[in-house]
């Protein structure tokens, strides 16, 4: 683990444009816990200094927002995040004019916003957005890393710790939501998978404070479900599913309970599916 000093970084949430754009200013106290498990540290940080956009891959709940929230401590910036989805459109990244009182007055949306800052600007799931939210990308991942603002004719020049990081699960996706190779290829993409056993262990003992071999009973139930994955299961068990368990059993609930709440019923809504999970945990827990 990196040797930074503990300090504060202030965290942008996702927007929404209600009337209004509301703004939910977050502070991180400390240094993210992210424990690496090859060279993507060195990797985002060769990306960052060559002010290159880099692509998160991988599926859900494997670690891709902590790792950037722990780099973003790490290069001492500013983040701004944004949780992607259906109704998410350009505007919604750029900004947009809104009515206060009697005035007219332009608002940032997230992405201006870090270009004019000199944040890390992190578009979580990029794909769920509609197709003209990556559109607008494009000119800030090639040399340019220029911005237009086309409802004000104003061109933003990004500063040089300005920096797009975007994610997306490719086993999730389908053929209609899946990332063009106009887009892929203007990234240098980072591989995400689950943590190896050990790894993972680890990161369950230091979310949770929970004993090692009770850490290691939660593990070993979220390996043997990840196994089913091609039994029918859509998604397997995450990392921060396990975590959630081991909480639940920090919160006082017995081991075998905190899995079926936490790690088997947010995956599967089928019956015949939670008796199968159900059964699986009991013989571990």
């Amino acid at each position: 683990m990196s040797g930074h000093e503990a300090g504060r970084m202030p965290e942008i949430g996702e927007d929404h444009w209600e009337g209004a754009v509301a703004h939910q200013a977050l502070e991180i106290e400390g240094e993210p816990y992210y424990l690496p498990l090859g060279d993507e540290v060195m990797a985002f940080e060769a990306a960052y200094q060559n002010r290159l956009p880099v692509m998160l891959k991988g599926p859900t709940g494997c670690g891709k927002t902590r790792f950037v929230r722990h780099m973003a401590h790490r290069l001492g910036r500013p983040l701004v995040s944004v949780a992607c989805h259906d109704d998410l459109t350009a505007s919604d990244l750029i900004g947009r004019f809104l009515i206060r009182g009697d005035e007219t007055v332009w608002v940032d949306g997230p992405l201006t916003q870090a270009v004019r800052s000199g944040a890390i600007c992190y578009l979580d799931e990029v794909v769920e957005a509609r197709k003209d939210t990556t559109v607008v990308i494009h000119p800030l991942t090639d040399d340019r890393r220029r911005m237009r603002i086309d409802r004000t004719g104003e061109v933003l020049q990004a500063p040089p710790e300005f920096m797009l990081v975007i994610s997306y699960n490719p086993g999730y996706q389908s053929l209609l939501k899946n990332l063009k190779q106009s887009t892929r290829q203007r990234f240098m993409a980072l591989e995400f998978d689950f943590p190896p056993r050990e790894a993972e262990v680890a990161i369950v003992i230091h979310e949770t404070g929970l004993d090692r071999p009770t850490a290691e009973r939660i593990v070993r139930i979220g390996e043997l479900i990840r196994n089913l994955k091609d039994a029918g299961l859509e998604e397997p068990a995450s990392t921060r599913l396990l975590v959630y368990a081991g909480l639940l059993v920090r919160g006082g609930l017995d081991l075998r309970r905190a899995c079926e709440l936490s790690i088997a019923a947010p995956i599967s809504d089928d019956p015949a599916v939670l008796e199968a999970l159900f059964a699986l945990i009991a013989t571990v827990a």
